[in-house]
């Protein structure tokens, strides 16, 4: 999976609190490109000592050269291949993918390959699935990674971004809107898409995260109207049932940093969200 965003909507809270509750045997953990002081941040606040206990963390600070940089992603998913040959299930987090296709166009343009869009090279697109296509199930354990992407200007459909939702099974796209309401993960729920969820969830579950998204489409499609008080109530019976839930649904989607909902309470509080 990739989680999207802009600088400072929260994928790296986002990826901490992940670290800190997944229910699997080993984290791996790439910082390509971060601040050093983030770093620090990330692994004393964002995960914390639960975290760090079963958690290895691979580096590459924004300073160092961009091979190094580059090679972090590669060492990072070699750690996690590793434990998945010795029966490990495994949870690979990357921060970021964006920062990893940067250090490539660095070294593409060093050697003198021509920009193809937005400066990035050829090299960087082919570059690409050699690094996301070594996750997935295997015989032996399993390596479920989640690649941040840091979207330049907020523009989900800039060349990064969009090489990478065709690679990946889905895709989480924080909203700075969403943020700036203080509704926190930030997650659109409208935006963000899983290619296998039909596969791999119970009909039940199917049946109330597409009612859910249906609410949420009505609703937000309709905004406008209702915030300026134009909606008279009863006009359309979908809407006047999405605005009676609407509350309900976005308090279920709120999280403080520091609560964990296994999966089955998650979903119990998703039906009664929806009742």
């Amino acid at each position: 999976m990739g989680i999207f965003s802009g600088s400072g909507v929260g994928k790296s809270t986002l990826l901490g609190m992940i670290a800190q509750n997944v229910q699997a045997d080993i984290n791996v953990i790439a910082l390509i490109g971060e601040r050093g002081r983030e770093v620090k941040e990330f692994i004393e606040k964002d995960l914390g000592p639960e975290g760090m206990k079963r958690s290895v963390v691979v580096v590459a600070t924004s300073d160092q050269p961009a091979m190094v940089r580059l090679k972090c992603a590669f060492v990072a998913t070699a750690i996690a291949e590793y434990f998945k040959d010795c029966g490990k299930n495994v949870v690979l987090l990357m921060d970021s993918l964006t920062r990893f296709a940067m250090a490539q166009r660095e070294i593409g343009l060093a050697t003198g390959e021509p920009p193809v869009a937005r400066g990035y090279t050829p090299s960087v697109y082919s570059l690409m699935p050699r690094l996301l296509e070594r996750s997935g199930n295997f015989e032996t354990g399993s390596i479920t990674a989640l690649y941040t992407v840091l979207v330049e200007g907020d523009d989900v459909n800039e060349p990064i971004s969009d090489t990478v939702r065709g690679i990946l099974d889905g895709h989480i796209v924080l909203s700075r809107s969403i943020a700036m309401r203080n509704h926190y993960p930030a997650i659109d729920i409208l935006a963000s898409i899983s290619r296998i969820m039909n596969d791999i969830v119970s009909d039940d579950h199917l049946q109330m995260a597409n009612t859910m998204r249906q609410y949420l489409s009505v609703y937000y499609q309709n905004y406008d109207l209702i915030s300026i008080g134009a909606y008279k109530s009863g006009t359309n019976k979908a809407l006047d049932e999405a605005i009676s839930k609407i509350d309900k649904i976005n308090k279920f989607l709120c999280q403080k940093k520091d609560t964990d909902f296994p999966f089955e309470k998650t979903l119990e509080l998703m039906g009664q969200a929806l009742a």
